[in-house]
């Protein structure tokens, strides 16, 4: 690996996330450039390097690691499989870019750390609300004093269900929407109040409209209580009709903000005929939709992507590394036994033994 120049990126998966990552790379390019993608998956690598102009393509991520050049890998498969990939990875010599949730067990977690530190790698978990531009400039104001002493943050992501199947399988998901977009609000919540630490986890949830489908739960309320009084509110849903819901609330003694993702970045769109594309997990272009622009970009891939990019040559300072991670991992953990015994749970909460997170909730 040379150090100079571009960081030569490959990427594990060729599914919906993959597809985000070689985007965000695209969109913003001064800093890194993907040169390789690996997924067992028949055709699919092939797909994505011929439609991001990607010139090698493996179905083996291991023999992808052997390339010499390649200096960050970027893990978009299923959850079940993030510890393995990432110890991989280290083990190659290589930075770790790896998605939400960090991993399965906080065991794991605590591998993939020990294992990057050992190999002087850096591992950087993939929230990318921590650079989602209007979810940014809200922590700004606050940070600021614009609402005096904030005492909740909320934040809320619903929609149908996810794109993949995997995440329906909770011996590969880990566990429903708490554990696939939950993971999301709790980080974002202990960020944007400066990372307190959290004292307990209060969570409600349920498998509603999708039984048919998976064992995990499709809707979520999950309470943090920090230590500096403030409480996060964490609202996640499969069961939403309608498309996507991503939305933060900030109350301080001082102030309020509301910042709804889409809606400020939309286009209200009646057709009787549809259309192409209107902005993720929407059903239907016919009728009402809201249809985004740079969306992307409006999520905070790129931005999330170069300042990785950056921290491997040493520009920056990752902001969100695999601790966050492994703190949103105990998170999830307390939020699966509180919804199981209705009463809240104090951390720090380890128990041993989980193999998923949502055996806390099912019952071991």
């Amino acid at each position: 690996m040379s150090g100079k120049g571009k960081v030569k990126v490959g990427i594990i998966g060729s599914g919906f996330e993959a597809d985000i990552h070689a985007a965000a790379f695209g969109i913003m390019p001064e800093e890194a450039e993907v040169v390789a993608v690996a997924s067992p998956t028949p055709g699919h690598a092939a797909a994505l390097a011929k439609k991001y102009s990607i010139p090698r393509v493996f179905t083996d991520y291991r023999r992808m690691l052997e390339e010499d050049d390649i200096e960050m890998v970027t893990i978009t498969a299923p959850n079940s499989l993030h510890a393995r990939m990432t110890i991989d990875i280290a083990n190659a010599g290589k930075h770790v870019v790896c998605e939400k949730p960090l991993c399965m067990t906080l065991e794991e977690a605590d591998a993939m750390i020990d294992t990057c530190r050992r190999q002087g790698v850096l591992l950087m978990y993939a929230e990318e609300l921590f650079f989602t531009p209007k979810y940014v400039q809200a922590k700004r104001m606050a940070d600021e004093g614009a609402f005096g002493k904030v005492y909740l943050v909320k934040q809320s992501e619903k929609h149908f269900g996810p794109h993949a199947e995997w995440f329906w399988d909770v011996n590969r998901s880990g566990g429903g929407v708490l554990m696939d977009m939950g993971c999301h609000g709790i980080a974002f919540c202990h960020w944007f109040l400066g990372r307190p630490a959290i004292k307990s986890v209060f969570c409600q949830m349920g498998t509603y409209v999708h039984g048919d489908r998976t064992r995990g739960e499709d809707n979520s309320i999950c309470i943090l209580e920090f230590a500096n009084n403030a409480v996060g509110l964490v609202e996640n849903s499969w069961a939403r009709r309608g498309g996507m819901d991503d939305s933060i609330e900030v109350y301080g003694e001082g102030g309020v903000t509301y910042a709804d993702l889409h809606m400020g970045n939309a286009l209200p769109t009646f057709s009787e005929y549809g259309f192409g594309y209107a902005v993720e997990k929407a059903p239907t272009t016919r009728g009402w939709t809201y249809p985004v622009f740079e969306e992307l970009w409006n999520y905070g891939f790129p931005q999330e992507m170069h300042h990785f990019a950056r921290c491997v040559r040493g520009k920056d300072t990752p902001i969100v590394t695999g601790e966050d991670g492994r703190l949103v991992q105990e998170v999830l953990y307390a939020g699966y036994e509180s919804a199981r015994t209705g009463r809240k749970v104090e951390l720090p909460f380890g128990p041993a033994g989980v193999k998923r997170p949502i055996d806390l909730w099912l019952g071991r």
